[in-house]
């Protein structure tokens, strides 16, 4: 049920917006969590910038603090909460700070953030992004308020941006999910599956590829069903495989990745367009999550291990070099030592690029927190945690050493942050590469594999 609460009449920069009223301002954000989340910070930056704010390095030097909050795990509740209680100190002394919490977390816990946060001036959820410049006015000159809303009210992407890296860009393509995992809170805090119209990203891809985009991420929680809900010639079914070809087929653009598909959902059709689009690159995020058929029925994945196993040997058959990586959650409640051994002969097998591995959270609001009899003793998920990643940063470092003496196509990030002297760059399948030198971000060149560790390669520029 969405909660409001909106403050009488509207002051008068609220009459005059959308003229810059906080010129000379700085503002800080803060982002914990997935693409997703990456990519609204980048619009209300965006936003935040329209008014004439400029961005700080630190929330003591900012005006406006602006924490995008992840509730997928347990953890980042606990980075929000100790961040907030850091912030409290410097707003002590600055009173003038505006502090946001935005987000999943304030989607769902909006009364607990403010019962455990009272400092914080606005909470705003997940679906009200374009309010964020009318909620701060508020906040300064009536007080804290709180707005969130259960239905989109715009579309993130229609939203001002100021991006991170000039040469790639984030473009979403859908908000929320249909799925039923178990063990995701997604649906509750983003919402029912929404596509965009094609028309509408392939023209977002074509104005960026005229700023000097070059690589464009396409954003989904499940791609896969991309425009199932909307009517395409008197139909109603997924066209993420003709969205690819539109979007790799924009002049300019020379590389397109895309988050999240789901084994589930995953067609021929989408290998083919991957395979066929130059400009589409040959990596496949493909979410595993376990290998066992029984843990995967409790999780409501919708597929079986054989399934899996047979749309990855159907990506790879069509899809020549395919790098493929995926997620697993460790101690799924139920999980016995039969289920995760399953787990390593698929890893074993797969042989992915590179997992994201996950200890099993349990969210409040989803089905697998209520599956409290079946909860994994700690001291077993460790040990179990371990194992996975020692086998898979084998296969990785394995993977890795292979690609030494060949020569790939990479494109320079800039500067590597620890070492400045080295350009980061990766591959067309996601490999990260350090080269000596100084190379800009968005330069294309050759690169020799020289030497391979076990989550970056070194090269020399050809």
């Amino acid at each position: 049920m969405s909660q409001t609460v909106l403050l009488p009449e509207p002051t008068v920069r609220e009459q005059l917006r959308r003229l810059p009223t906080r010129v000379g301002k700085k503002y800080f954000i803060r982002t914990f969590g997935c693409q997703m989340n990456d990519h609204d910070s980048e619009r209300i930056a965006g936003l935040l910038e329209q008014d004439g704010m400029t961005a700080t390095d630190g929330y003591e030097s900012a005006d406006v603090v602006y924490i995008n909050t992840c509730t997928i795990r347990e953890n980042a509740d606990n980075r929000l909460y100790g961040n907030l209680g850091m912030i409290k100190a410097v707003k002590d002394i600055n009173p003038e700070m505006t502090l946001v919490v935005g987000g999943c977390a304030a989607q769902k816990d909006r009364d607990l953030i403010r019962e455990r946060a009272p400092w914080v001036d606005v909470v705003m959820g997940t679906h009200n992004l374009d309010r964020v410049l009318d909620l701060i006015d508020h906040a300064e000159d009536w007080g804290p308020i709180t707005e969130v809303v259960d239905e989109l009210q715009a579309m993130p992407s229609s939203l001002p941006v100021r991006r991170e890296l000039q040469h790639s860009a984030w473009v979403t393509i859908q908000v929320g999910c249909n799925n039923t995992c178990t063990f995701c809170i997604v649906p509750s805090v983003r919402g029912v599956e929404i596509s965009r119209r094609p028309g509408d990203i392939v023209r977002e891809v074509e104005r960026l590829a005229k700023d000097g985009v070059v690589e464009i991420t396409l954003l989904g929680q499940n791609v896969d069903t991309y425009g199932r809900d909307l009517a395409i010639d008197g139909k109603r079914s997924p066209i993420f495989g003709e969205l690819l070809r539109r979007v790799g087929s924009v002049e300019g653009v020379e590389r397109v990745r895309f988050t999240s598909p789901h084994p589930n959902d995953f067609r021929e059709d989408v290998a083919l367009a991957m395979v066929e689009t130059e400009a589409v690159c040959e990596q496949l995020h493909f979410p595993l999550q376990s290998g066992s058929d029984r843990v995967l029925r409790a999780m409501h994945r919708g597929y079986n291990r054989r399934k899996y196993m047979d749309r990855l040997a159907m990506a790879r058959e069509i899809i020549p070099g395919l790098a493929v990586s995926t997620d697993i959650i460790v101690g799924f409640p139920g999980e016995s030592d039969e289920d995760f051994d399953l787990t390593i002969e698929v890893v074993e097998e797969a042989r992915f690029s590179q997992a994201f591995t996950f200890i099993f959270s349990a969210r409040p609001g989803t089905a697998a927190a209520l599956m409290t009899d079946a909860f994994v003793p700690d001291e077993v998920i460790r040990e179990r945690f371990a194992r996975l990643v020692e086998t898979q940063n084998r296969i990785t470092r394995e993977l890795n050493e292979e690609m030494v003496g060949s020569t790939f196509e990479v494109l320079s990030e800039g500067p590597s942050k620890k070492r400045p002297e080295m350009a980061t760059t990766r591959t067309r399948t996601g490999n990260l590469v350090h080269i000596e030198g100084d190379y800009s971000p968005g330069a294309f060149l050759d690169a020799h594999i020289v030497s391979a560790a076990p989550h970056h390669l070194v090269g020399i520029p050809v």
